[in-house]
């Protein structure tokens, strides 16, 4: 299912000038047309799915278009900028080494970045993941913990190439990685293969049971024997609706799969480098994958995804036999470890969980009179707000989604599109530095959230679709 397109149409809207949001024209404004109109004339239609802003300044957790608009960003950019906009640690890192002689691309060969950035990611994960592989995006990294958790389970025995996921995940739009999520995260086409099994999340709305039996009685409906499963991989929460699965269930998981000899992998690509209020998602478990997938928040700039596992699986591709044409290149290695460094140092992943359990309290309480339509659960600075068209069926409401969204914007508040099953989902992510007076601007002040839901939902509440 594709999202809704956003109009062109410039429109009055309410003027807004607060501490932290600016909306001073028409939106979208009269003078940005060209250049939305050039793109939509010469890009791929998929390209279309934003709030039509023209991003010309970033800072913090604001984007300004050039205009004299400013919008308090919850997207952070579909939560890559963890540290922020333009984290003048991150720039000053950039500057100086691109005013230097040193290299803008080594391929495979080693260079001093890249040494630095694996020696962090070692310094900030568990001991047995004790290798790291670094690739350019999130997709890259879970399709090559499907190919190494596969590559381990069927060289030691051909029919142990099963790989289990989570239904209505989201792990990519590579090839591989939508065979894992079963096609989900806007309904992409997809060649179905018998090896690739989902389980019902247990962590989701839509799940009636929650027990770790559920994972065993897929795996019987689908006539599965456990020593045949090579690997399993989940989002450490999912996507759409940000929650964790129980703690119970992911150490029932970690056990069955030690028993059974299959990886255990998390994808941490949306979790990771503090959104969660942890360095890592699962953390919150208290168990140790194999293999971590990580990637967006890595840098809070430039494209750089990792891999991070036990040298079992990461290490059973010899030299030259597993790398891509920017592996480790040196720039994003710089973003990466000065990225890492100032969320530590900052207190970035303690504000997070700080601010993030403020902001759900606000964003259940402004939903609470909607909630036979409205679900919302996350952790950290993480929120997934999903509209229904009722409680009983959840059935996805993307049309109240993408209202919402788009009002949101008209009042200085940046969403990305609407996500996830039924592009029902609305997510809330701003950037780990935001502030809980920034939050509070953005969902009590003149134009904001709370506005915009009332708004949405008075009507569809009273009937009146």
């Amino acid at each position: 299912m594709a999202g809704i397109e956003f109009s062109l149409e410039p429109k009055q809207t309410q003027l807004i000038d607060t501490a932290y949001r600016h909306i001073r024209t028409k939106l979208p404004v009269p003078e940005s047309l060209p250049l939305l109109e050039a793109l939509r004339a010469k890009e791929a239609r998929s390209m279309r799915g934003q709030p039509p802003v023209i991003w010309r300044e970033a800072e913090g957790f604001a984007v300004r278009d050039g205009y004299g608009n400013q919008w308090l960003d919850w997207s952070s950019g579909v939560l890559i900028t963890n540290a922020g906009h333009n984290h003048p640690r991150i720039k000053r890192a950039l500057s100086e080494y691109v005013n230097s002689a040193s290299p803008l691309a080594t391929y495979c060969f080693p260079n001093e970045p890249r040494e630095r950035l694996v020696s962090k990611l070692h310094e900030i994960t568990p001991n047995e993941l004790d290798r790291v592989f670094l690739l350019s995006t999130g997709s890259e990294a879970t399709e090559v913990g499907i190919k190494l958790a596969r590559t381990y389970g069927i060289g030691k025995d051909p029919s142990k190439r099963y790989f289990v996921t989570f239904a209505d995940g989201f792990h990519g739009r590579t090839y591989g990685a939508q065979l894992a999520g079963g096609g989900q995260g806007g309904g992409e086409w997809i060649d179905e293969n018998p090896f690739f099994v989902q389980t019902p999340f247990p962590g989701s709305i839509e799940t009636q049971d929650r027990g770790f039996g559920a994972f065993l009685d897929t795996l019987k409906r689908h006539k599965i024997s456990p020593d045949h499963v090579a690997g399993v991989m989940s989002e450490t929460f999912q996507g759409r609706e940000a929650k964790l699965m129980p703690t119970e269930y992911a150490q029932a998981l970690r056990r069955w799969c030690d028993a059974h000899d299959a990886a255990l992998i998390f994808d941490e690509v949306q979790a990771g480098f503090g959104r969660t209020g942890k360095m890592f998602a699962f953390e919150h478990y208290g168990i140790v994958p194999d293999i971590v997938c990580c990637g967006k928040g890595i840098s809070s700039s430039l494209p750089i995804s990792a891999v991070i596992g036990s040298a079992k699986y990461v290490d059973q591709y010899g030299p030259g036999a597993m790398t891509s044409t920017h592996t480790g290149s040196p720039i994003p290695c710089v973003a990466a470890l000065a990225s890492i460094e100032a969320i530590l140092e900052e207190g970035m992943i303690e504000n997070a969980a700080r601010v993030g359990a403020y902001l759900m309290d606000q964003v259940q309480s402004i939903a609470a009179p909607f909630a036979d339509r409205i679900e919302v659960g996350g952790q950290g600075l993480v929120i997934g707000m999903l509209f229904f068209n009722n409680r009983n069926d959840l059935n996805p409401d993307a049309d109240a989604a993408f209202e919402f969204c788009e009002r949101c914007y008209h009042g200085g508040n940046l969403f990305f599109a609407p996500v996830g099953k039924g592009m029902g989902a609305v997510k809330f992510c701003p950037p780990l530095c935001i502030t809980r007076e920034a939050v509070e601007d953005g969902l009590y002040g003149p134009g904001g959230i709370k506005e915009a839901l009332e708004a949405v939902m008075g009507a569809r509440t009273a009937g009146v679709e």
